[in-house]
């Protein structure tokens, strides 16, 4: 059972690269489409962020570990796990390749409910519906109306600035708030992956201590790391000018917004709410001040559809992974 607990570990890792070109490219494309840091910067600022972050995280890893599913120490556990980091890395890497910024944590808690179905485990739907689903529909609806409030009152406080020098402080501002927005993302993503080695080493008869190994937080961080540096650009394009193009005050306000909202579902509630979903709205928010026009709605949509169809089509997968597995194991 030892190399199963290793093998599901590097499939949680798996997951978290995948989430890395994914979801930790949202904490600094819009920084980097504005000018305001150099990508090698970026992605250095959104490593030590997500680091930093994932020991923020305390209370969504507890939700994932324990909330969302009860598993038994034991090999059948370790498969359900294997099975439900499966179909969420196969829809992260889907999505990824359409370039559309879809929830990894979706991903990741549909593939673990497929698993559990299939799998025979007991589903905690008050733990899914309360945790998850719940705060899927608020956190975007409340990023947007949160980033329309916060543009507005920027735009008033501004209204007699000039616009050189406004753009110029925004960009030096967009440090702060790309580091607060990474700092969000790990307390929020980098804890998900760490909340199912936990649950994975638990099962293994790895672990058995309240929290985390050190190990799996400075693991989660670094693979994270490699994950944004690899294969973020896709997404980074879609949110940095597709969604709306914006200029440093915008994109300022929008990840400052994302960030606060990261921060109130995942330390004031435990709730494993997405980055993507969180700060796509806020700046869709922060672009409807400008009108309603300026947004590509058409684009918009397109990431709607995606948002929608991640939690089952994660779940589905992992359906059909665990019987694939059951045919080989």
């Amino acid at each position: 059972m030892d190399l199963l607990v290793v093998g599901v570990v590097l499939l949680a890792m798996g997951f978290n690269y995948t989430n890395g070109f994914h979801d930790a490219a949202n904490a600094i494309a819009t920084a980097i489409s504005t000018r305001a840091i150099r990508p090698r910067a970026a992605l250095a600022l959104a490593a030590v962020g997500n680091l930093l972050g994932s020991f923020l995280g305390g209370r969504v890893v507890s939700t994932v570990s324990k909330e969302i599913t009860v598993l038994p120490p034991g090999r059948d556990s370790l498969l359900i796990l294997a099975a439900g980091l499966i179909g969420a890395i196969v829809w992260n890497v889907t999505t990824w390749y359409f370039g559309l910024p879809s929830s990894s944590s979706h991903a990741l808690i549909g593939g673990l409910v497929g698993a559990a179905l299939v799998g025979g485990a007991p589903v905690l739907w008050g733990g899914v519906v309360g945790k998850v689903l719940v705060p899927m529909v608020i956190s975007p609806l409340a990023g947007f109306a949160l980033g329309y409030v916060v543009m507005i009152g920027l735009m008033w406080l501004l209204r007699r600035a000039h616009p050189t020098r406004v753009n110029r402080g925004f960009r030096r501002a967009q440090w702060v708030s790309s580091a607060a927005l990474a700092l969000g993302h790990g307390l929020q993503d980098a804890a998900k992956t760490i909340g199912v080695v936990v649950l994975a080493l638990t099962v293994g008869d790895w672990w058995h201590g309240e929290g985390a190994p050190l190990w799996v937080f400075l693991l989660t961080a670094a693979v994270l790391a490699l994950g944004t540096y690899s294969g973020g650009w896709r997404i980074m394009r879609t949110l940095g000018g597709k969604v709306i193009q914006l200029d440093p005050p915008q994109a300022f306000a929008g990840q400052l917004t994302a960030a606060g909202v990261l921060y109130g579902a995942g330390i004031g509630f435990g709730a494993p709410i997405s980055t993507t979903h969180t700060i796509t709205a806020a700046i869709m928010g922060v672009g409807a001040t400008r009108r309603l026009s300026a947004v590509r709605w058409g684009v918009a949509g397109s990431i709607v559809t995606g948002w929608v169809l991640t939690f089952p089509a994660a779940a589905l997968v992992a359906v059909v992974a665990s019987y694939g597995i059951d045919l080989f194991v």
